[in-house]
């Protein structure tokens, strides 16, 4: 059995958040844009199983793209969005709730790393 390290767990935890906020970006820069389907990265636990935790941009136009980079975080299969007249499949609401999720999510993360280093360091002065 593999030991979990919290620091790393942590850290993987904040990459996948970060890739998250950005398709929660996307979705709802793109809101209007005609015939665009909103995404969304698969859930941490099925990150987490896979090991996968590596950021790409998604486009070779993006800046700081490395068009041979491919292996990010996969985005997840497009959900039951509704589609308007235009073909765009993005919900403000949910974009907006999503955000908040990740923002929560990330000062949960925050909060638990500063404790435990704050634990380690009084480990280490006693």
């Amino acid at each position: 059995m593999k030991p979990i390290l919290l620091f790393e767990l942590a850290s993987q935890q904040a990459r996948w958040l970060s890739a998250r906020q950005v398709a929660v970006a996307e979705n709802i820069a793109n809101a209007n844009t005609p015939g665009y389907k909103a995404v969304d990265v698969p859930p941490f636990e099925a990150v987490l199983n896979n090991g996968n935790i590596s950021l790409s941009s998604t486009n070779p136009l993006h800046f700081g793209a490395d068009p041979a980079a491919r292996d990010s975080i996969p985005l997840a299969e497009e959900a039951s969005w509704e589609v308007t007249h235009s073909g765009n499949s993005v919900n403000l609401d949910q974009e907006l709730m999503k955000s908040g999720e990740v923002g929560n999510a990330s000062s949960l993360n925050r909060a638990i790393v500063r404790v435990f280093n704050q634990m380690l360091m009084t480990s280490l002065k006693g």
